[in-house]
């Protein structure tokens, strides 16, 4: 005879230490700070309240000392020279932004999606995923265009974690019978937007990098989530 199973009710001491919200995995508060910060900095700037007349010239600086230049790419590879500085922009770009609305939509995206990801794939995914397509965006960027401007922002990086987040989605929707297309719903939009957005204020070249980005998390992932190469062996064959 099966016995159904009751869960008892939480004590007093349980409610109280149960917090309302679920807390941010750390290594996500530190990445949103590396984005939050900056951008803190070049407003305090910019209104006067710090560094004098020279601050409203920095976000300027900061673009020439840490984005990430094709040209520059193209030189080290021409001459055969790495130097360390330059290959820095790599990741250093993903921390500078145009705006503060750049800057906002970039943290809110990667508060989101690094909360889903670091609590499904762990910590360290966040990080391969975020530095990766930070990585993997600007590298398909330099080598694909011939576009002098400077690569700035983090959305490459956050691509890297949608990449993820679909991935996620699509394994939950194989495994459960659902129409896998639905997966690349967020993508979809997003990058859907930015059409409009080049449509009204004029096209640019970035999306390149985000779409990079998210193919690199999207593959990553492949690797990072356990048994994630095996289920979609067994998912395209069964298909």
């Amino acid at each position: 005879m099966s016995q159904s199973i009751v869960k008892e009710p939480r004590t007093m001491n349980e409610t109280q230490n149960t917090p309302p919200v679920n807390p941010l995995p750390p290594v996500v508060m530190v990445l949103c700070l590396a984005l939050v910060v900056p951008e803190i900095v070049f407003l305090l700037g910019t209104q006067g309240w710090i560094g004098g007349p020279e601050a409203i010239g920095w976000r300027l600086s900061a673009v020439q000392q840490y984005a990430f230049s094709g040209d520059i790419f193209d030189w080290m590879m021409t001459n055969g020279r790495w130097v360390p500085e330059h290959l820095a922009r790599f990741v250093t770009y993903a921390f500078v932004h145009g705006s503060f609305t750049a800057t906002l939509f970039s943290a809110v995206l990667m508060l989101a999606l690094g909360k889903l990801v670091g609590e499904t794939m762990g910590q360290v995914a966040v990080l391969v995923l975020y530095f990766g397509g930070s990585i993997f965006g600007a590298l398909i960027y330099a080598l694909f265009l011939n576009d002098p401007a400077w690569l700035i922002g983090g959305f490459p990086a956050v691509y890297g974690l949608i990449g993820g987040y679909t991935f996620l989605m699509w394994q939950r929707l194989a495994d459960t019978g659902g129409p896998q297309f639905r997966a690349f719903s967020l993508i979809a939009i997003l990058l859907g937007l930015q059409l409009v957005f080049g449509a009204l204020f004029g096209p640019t070249t970035e999306w390149v990098a985000d779409l990079a980005g998210f193919v690199f998390g999207f593959c990553a992932s492949v690797l990072l989530v356990p048994g994630g190469l095996a289920r979609v062996i067994y998912h395209f064959r069964r298909d």
